[in-house]
């Protein structure tokens, strides 16, 4: 049965997915779009979504504090997040991303999209 189970496993023990959906959550911050599988990117959208929704409240120590236990890996990333992109959001309820679909992968057919800021 499948109850309450709400996360793709995409093929990696706990520990490696979480660490591999935070690098590119970094990634996606810092360039502005990430390209890959369509599972991982969509991983990857539930996650900054959430990060967003937090960095919105402002530049204060409680909003730093918990966005670095979901983002510790780069303060950089951590700065954009809060002093850049979150501001642009403060008056949008949700939906902070977009994905396109960008066709299959020739090597092994997965499907591969884009996910940018709307």
């Amino acid at each position: 049965m499948q109850h309450q189970v709400n996360k793709r496993k995409l093929n990696l023990k706990a520990p490696h997915r979480v660490a591999l959906i935070r690098n590119q959550a970094i990634l996606f911050i810092e360039k502005g779009h990430l390209t890959s599988t369509k599972a991982q990117v969509r991983e990857v959208r539930r996650f900054v979504e959430k990060l967003v929704t937090l960095a919105r409240v402002g530049n204060d120590f409680n909003t730093r504090r918990r966005t670095k236990a979901l983002l510790p890996y780069k303060p950089e990333a951590l700065d954009q997040l809060i002093e850049t992109i979150a501001p642009r959001y403060v008056n949008r309820p949700g939906g902070y991303t977009r994905i396109i679909p960008m066709g299959r992968r020739a090597s092994d057919t997965a499907e591969i999209a884009r996910l940018e800021w709307v």
